[in-house]
Order: structure tokens, then C-alpha cells, then sequence
């Protein structure tokens, strides 16, 4: 896998950002207004063959990919450049494709930045007059008349009943209203070919909108978060208090998968077959997500800067109207969630847009593949309809038969070196493997809470311990459980009052422990202790491994809604030795920080996210509405549609987690954005997808609606185990927006 762009593909984003943070500074652009087009800017661009782009070579163009015309709209979207831009790349490409020996000249003055060269979104057939983006400045308008493509000389257009084709609006951008059926027109073309080429250039210029309000977006919230570090309010900049940077942490996991997600459209387009429907969605989707992920940055952003940013002093305000034109000139964006579920489940057929090499590769790779394949034969054989029966995706889905099966196998901890049971995988393999384990619905808690406490050991266990403990854990007689949260302690786990003191030559611990989950068939528990009160609170603590048959210690069962047992357990004069211990007495932080780093690290619930559209699709094609398949409905299919989109963005921001991971990239909140957003829209989906199938769903039947059923219930505690929603929001402000510490100090 490689998120990396080419080396070439850097240089023309360092160029282009350059000379846009130069050329469309904010004083240029509010020099733009009212008519919002930049000349000077403009045939800058062109000199810089930025309107060349994605004309064939053969016509005198770049002929460079949509990736990299994604690339520069990012920089276009960030310095609020004033002028048609996205219109341009793609009605540039469309007169060189469908006019190049007639249209030569007007092509040649396009690319020059000579002349402005747009296109018409709807069919004058139908819409013969219609708002035009650039329409105010063009030259021309390429556009579909019936079944024709036509040049529309935009000059002769009349304008709406204003009489002024560069009439104020929202942002101050050169749209029109113009009457192009009655304009002077030349054919580009008369045939099938001609249609198919203009059907791709409106797909094409989706995913450079879409480019365009990420980069927009990104720049808003940057530009709220300076003002939140340096804004005081009560003695304290404004960026400490939650109800300012939880939103902004919210608005930048959005955006990065936004961002990711055009990507991913382009790469998968690249790959695609005729009449790819995921593909066909996905142009939908990624210009619908970011969108509306526009839409909510530059609101928050404002509300961050407060009466400030009302006033025309600050960028904000340009940002934010801007947000709103750009997204809104095709209509209203929901159209476009309405128009992936066509795509997805109303058998829609779309032409894809011709996208060249996509650079970026979202591959895990051969190894994983061979690893995911093994796994995927070794459960096939093994889990009879009898362990399939008493599957259960927590702790009370553990079987120690196939726990220790999979010991043998060497596929219980494959990332662990191979002197201690396990093969060395790579993260990639290893995450090939999380598919597999999701695709059978076998438990994998018990192994990812022994796999950290494992490795802890490995790195903080004295020589014995290792011996007595990390000996069963790799033969698979032992697994672990967690005891870090205590009953009036919450999330805060610096408030820990489970006291362990000096006996003799080992330690007394005395305390109690909740939600520790597997506790009652777990042969160890991570302790976190209290051993110093004389020193704050965060630099008093120790940690060791606990067995759980030790005298003194007592389980009771914690049964929640969601079918699973968790545990309160209770330790009373509860004596192990000193080899126990992990880590230096007092120096308990520096070990648990390791182990949340683990637990922290981009956890996923996109497998289970997956799943669960996948069981809805099929609970709506079986219940009949109005006399149809609930699939055939356009709000059913908007609804499928949407949560189809949270998979999409779930899985891109955790491929860029696990890529920036195994990169070694400086840590920006990617685990956190990770864990915390699929958990969210989990949640969000398991709610809504419940709703739209009830009241089949009601059902814990066997089959799609007990799966459903199962997915709501589980999906309520995703955002609370492994740290809930509201820390990782505060981990994300801090490191992916520089926002000063929130928390507890």
C-alpha cells in the first residue's frame, strides 16, 4: 500500500501552492468581488498549464491523470481561486476529444487563458435556461442539446430577467443564468460517442468539486484552530474547552476521509469494469460527503471565531460562502445521495470518466493476501455449525479448542517475532487477517487483549514472568484480561484507588476493577495500581500482571443489553510476586502508554460496518413495501446509499492509519480518527438501517434481521470500550490540529 504521491505529482502541488498562496492570496480574492474572476490569476494558471492538464497530448495538452487535476483542485479549494477552474479542466478536455481539428484555435486560446471555456450542467432540451458556472466570464458553454453536443457561443446567451449577466450572488463567483436554447450553437457532436465522452466530463468535474471543497474545507478549520490557540477566554485560549475542539476534530476526521475518499474513487475507477456500480457510486458519494462536509467545517469554523467571524475583517466569512457556491451550482447535494443509490441498487448504468494512472496504491499487498487465504481455509475447516452456533462477537464468543488451534497454526499472534510463536507478519498482513476474522463473525477480543498484554510483557515483563506467563500465552492455555477502569473512576484512569503495597519481597494488591471483560475465563489481568499517594496522581501508579486464580480474588458478572458478560472484580489481600511487576515501580504511565498506544493504534469497525449494509440490502430486497421490494424505494436505496458512504470513509481513514503506521509518519491522530469515527458512524448506521427495515428488524431471528439486530446492540458500545468517543476527539484536536491539551493534566 502507498498513499504517497509521485515525486512529480509533489513538485506540481508545491508549484501550484506556491504561486495560488501568492497569486489568490484573500486580498486578491476579495479584490475579485462581486464578479469573482481573477484575469491576472487566470492566465497565470494557464501559463503554468494548469488548463491543459487533461488534454491529450496529441491536442497539445498535459495529459496528466484525474489524480493529479485532484491534486491541484485542493490547492484551487484552499486559496479560494476566483474563477471557473474545475469547468475549465474538463470542458478543455471535451473540445480536444470532440472537436479537435474544428475547434482548434478556441482550443488553443482555452489553454492559453485567452478565453474561458465552461459547460452547461443540464440538457437544454430540457432546461433551456439554467444556471451556468463561469457562465458570467465564458466564452463559450459546451453542452448537451438532446441528442447532440453542442458549443453555445455564450455571448449571444440571454440573461435572466435581471439583464445583467454578472448579476451579485451568494460568494461572489461568475455564475449565470443564461438562455442557452436560443444562443447561436455549432455541433461538436451528433453520435452515441459524443454523449458517452460529455457523460464522463459531468463525473469527472464531481471528483474535482469534491477535490476542491476538501481543500477548502482543510484550509477553514486550520484557519479556526490558529484563532482557538490564540483566542483567551477566562484566562485560557479558547481551544481547551471541549465545545470548541471536539467539533473541529470532528470537522478534520471528516475532511482527511473526504480527501481519501476522492482518492480512492479515482484509484477504484482506474481498475473498474464497465458498468462497476461501486465504482459509479463512489463519484456520488465522495462529491456528496464533501459537500456537506463543507458545509458543517466552515459553519463550526465560523462559530470558532465567534461575532468576528461575521465581519468582513477576517478570511472566515470568504470560506464559508464560498463552501456553500461551489457545492450548491449542481443543486442540492442530497440529489447526489439519491443518485448513488440508484447507482448501488437501482441498476443505473453509468459512464465512468477516463482517469489515467492513479499513482497511489491501496493494496495490502501478496503476503496478505496468502495470509488472509490460509486464515480464511483454517476457519472453513474448522468451525462446525456447531461453534459457528456459539459465536458471539465479545468475550463469550471464546472457544479454547480454536484458541488453541489456532496456537498450533502459528495464526494466533502472527505479528509477534517467530522465538515467541508467531511469524513476523507485517501490519498490512495482519490486517488482511482482521478481515477474515470479521468474515467468519469469530470473536477476536480475547486475542487482541492477550496479543497487547503479550507483547507488554515482552517488552516490560521481567525474565520470569515471561517464562511462567508469555509460555501459556503462545501455546494458547492462557488469554488475558484488562483492568484499568474502576467503578467511580470512569475514563479518568489516573484516579486510581486499587492500592497494591510492599509484602515482603512481592506486593499486596486491595481494590476492584469494572468492565473487565473476560475476567471469568481469563487466566491474567493487566493490573493498574496505586502505589505512591504522596506524588501526583498520574506519576504514583504501577502495573502488573495479575492471575486470576490467585486467592482473594472474586468475579461478578456485569450483564449488558448487548447480550455480553463484562465482570467487576473484586481483590482483597491479593499477593503476587515482584517478577509481576512491568516496568519500574511509580513508572506505570510510561507502560500503560504503551499499551493504549497499542489499543489506540486505528482500531476499525469497517468489517462490521460492511456486514451490516450487506444484511439490510437483503432484509430490503425481502420486505415488500407498497407492493414492491423495499430495495426499489428511492428513500430506502438514498438510506442504504448513505451508510454505504460511511463504509467507504471508514475504510479509507483506516487504510491511512495502518499506511502512516508502517511508514513511521509523525503521529497526527490517525488511530484516534480511526477508532473514533467508524465507531460513530457504526452507531449511526445501526440506528437509521434499524429503523428503515423495521419491524422485521425487531426480530433476533436467524438471518439479516437478527444480524441487524446484533449490529444495533453492539454498535452502542464501540464508542465507549477502548476510550470512549469524547477522548479520542481531544487526542485528535491536539495532535492532527495542534490544539492545547483538554484533558486532565
Amino acid at each position: 500500500m502507498n498513499l504517497n504521491l509521485s515525486d512529480d505529482q509533489r513538485m506540481m502541488r508545491e508549484n501550484f501552492a506556491r504561486f495560488l498562496t501568492e497569486e489568490s492570496s484573500m486580498s486578491r480574492v476579495r479584490a475579485a468581488q462581486p464578479g469573482g474572476f481573477d484575469q491576472r490569476l487566470w492566465q497565470g494558471l494557464a501559463d503554468m498549464g494548469a488548463f491543459s492538464m487533461r488534454v491529450p497530448e496529441a491536442s497539445g495538452g498535459l495529459e496528466l491523470g484525474l489524480l493529479d487535476a485532484a491534486v491541484f483542485m485542493e490547492e484551487v479549494g484552499r486559496t479560494l481561486a476566483s474563477g471557473p477552474v474545475a469547468e475549465t479542466l474538463v470542458a478543455t478536455r471535451l473540445l480536444a476529444l470532440l472537436g479537435a481539428e474544428s475547434q482548434a484555435a478556441l482550443l488553443d486560446d482555452a489553454m492559453s487563458g485567452k478565453s474561458v471555456v465552461t459547460i452547461a450542467f443540464h440538457d437544454i432540451a430540457d432546461e433551456p435556461m439554467q444556471w451556468v458556472p463561469g457562465g458570467a466570464v465564458a466564452t463559450k458553454v459546451i453542452a448537451r442539446n438532446g441528442s447532440k453536443i453542442v458549443l453555445v457561443d455564450a455571448a449571444t446567451a440571454a440573461v435572466s430577467d435581471s439583464g445583467d449577466r454578472t448579476e451579485e450572488n451568494l460568494a461572489s463567483t461568475p455564475i449565470a443564468e443564461l438562455h442557452l436554447a436560443d444562443a447561436t450553437q455549432s455541433t461538436l457532436s451528433g453520435d452515441e460517442s459524443g454523449l458517452i465522452e460529455f457523460a464522463k466530463a459531468l463525473e469527472e468535474w464531481k471528483l474535482l468539486a469534491a477535490a476542491a471543497l476538501s481543500g477548502l474545507s482543510r484550509e477553514a478549520v486550520q484557519l479556526a484552530a490558529a484563532y482557538a490557540c490564540e483566542r483567551e477566554a477566562f484566562g485560557q485560549p479558547i481551544g481547551t474547552y471541549q465545545a470548541i475542539s471536539h467539533p473541529l476534530a470532528d470537522r478534520i476526521t471528516d475532511i482527511d476521509g473526504g480527501k481519501y475518499f476522492v482518492w480512492k474513487t479515482i484509484h477504484d475507477i482506474a481498475d473498474a469494469k464497465p458498468g462497476d456500480s461501486e465504482a459509479a457510486a463512489q463519484i456520488s458519494l465522495s462529491a456528496w460527503w464533501n459537500a456537506k462536509t463543507a458545509s458543517l467545517a466552515v459553519s463550526h469554523s465560523l462559530h470558532v471565531f465567534g461575532g468576528y467571524g461575521l465581519t468582513t475583517e477576517y478570511d472566515i466569512h470568504l470560506y464559508n460562502l464560498r463552501a456553500k457556491d461551489w457545492a450548491l451550482i449542481l443543486g442540492d447535494p442530497e440529489r447526489l445521495l439519491e443518485e448513488a443509490g440508484r447507482r448501488l441498487y437501482g441498476g443505473e448504468v453509468v459512464q465512468l470518466p477516463d482517469v489515467g494512472e492513479a499513482h497511489i496504491d491501496f493494496d495490502l499487498g501478496e503476503q496478505a493476501r496468502e495470509m488472509g487465504a490460509e486464515l480464511d481455509a483454517f476457519f472453513t475447516k474448522t468451525l462446525t455449525p456447531e461453534l459457528k452456533a456459539k459465536a458471539h462477537y465479545s468475550f463469550d464468543g471464546f472457544d479454547a479448542g480454536v484458541h488453541r488451534k489456532l496456537a498450533q497454526a502459528k495464526l494466533l499472534f502472527p505479528d509477534w517475532p517467530v522465538e515467541w510463536g508467531g511469524r513476523a507478519a507485517p501490519p498490512y498482513a495482519m490486517s488482511a487477517l482482521s478481515h477474515v476474522w470479521e468474515k467468519h463473525q469469530w470473536s477476536h477480543h480475547a486475542v487482541g487483549t492477550t496479543s497487547m498484554v503479550g507483547t507488554m510483557l515482552r517488552r516490560f515483563g521481567s525474565d520470569e514472568a515471561k517464562r511462567d506467563i508469555l509460555s501459556k500465552i503462545v501455546a494458547g492455555e492462557a488469554i488475558c484480561s484488562l483492568g484499568y477502569s474502576e467503578p467511580h473512576s470512569g475514563s479518568d484512569v489516573f484516579a486510581v484507588k486499587t492500592r497494591a503495597t510492599r509484602d515482603g519481597d512481592g506486593w499486596r494488591i486491595d481494590g476492584s476493577k469494572m468492565f473487565t471483560s473476560g475476567a471469568n475465563i481469563a487466566q491474567y489481568v493487566l493490573m493498574l495500581t496505586r502505589t505512591n499517594s504522596d506524588v501526583a496522581k498520574h506519576k504514583g501508579l504501577t502495573m502488573f500482571v495479575v492471575p486470576l486464580d490467585a486467592p482473594g480474588i472474586e468475579v461478578q458478572p456485569v450483564y449488558t443489553f448487548q447480550e455480553e458478560r463484562t465482570n467487576i472484580t473484586y481483590y482483597e489481600g491479593v499477593k503476587i510476586p515482584d517478577s509481576y511487576r512491568l516496568g519500574d515501580v511509580d513508572a506505570g504511565l510510561k507502560v500503560m502508554a504503551a499499551g493504549l498506544e497499542l489499543e489506540h493504534g486505528g482500531g476499525s469497525f469497517a468489517g462490521h460496518q460492511r456486514a451490516m449494509v450487506d444484511a439490510a440490502v437483503e432484509l430490503c430486497r425481502e420486505i415488500r413495501y407498497r407492493g414492491r421490494p423495499l430495495i426499489e424505494d428511492p428513500i430506502a436505496q438514498k438510506r442504504l446509499a448513505k451508510s454505504m458512504a460511511h463504509f467507504y470513509l471508514t475504510e479509507m481513514i483506516s487504510r491511512r492509519s495502518l499506511w502512516s503506521s508502517v511508514e513511521k509518519l509523525p503521529n497526527l491522530g490517525y488511530g484516534p480518527m480511526a477508532k473514533m469515527f467508524s465507531s460513530e458512524k457504526f452507531m449511526e448506521d445501526a440506528s437509521d438501517l434499524l429503523d428503515l427495515t423495521a419491524p422485521y428488524s425487531l426480530s433476533k431471528r436467524h438471518g439479516p434481521a437478527g444480524e441487524l439486530n446484533l449490529c444495533y446492540r453492539h454498535a452502542q458500545g464501540t464508542t465507549i470500550y477502548g476510550g470512549t468517543s469524547e477522548i479520542h476527539r481531544s487526542m485528535i484536536a491536539e495532535r492532527a490540529l495542534g490544539l492545547p491539551r483538554s484533558r486532565a493534566k
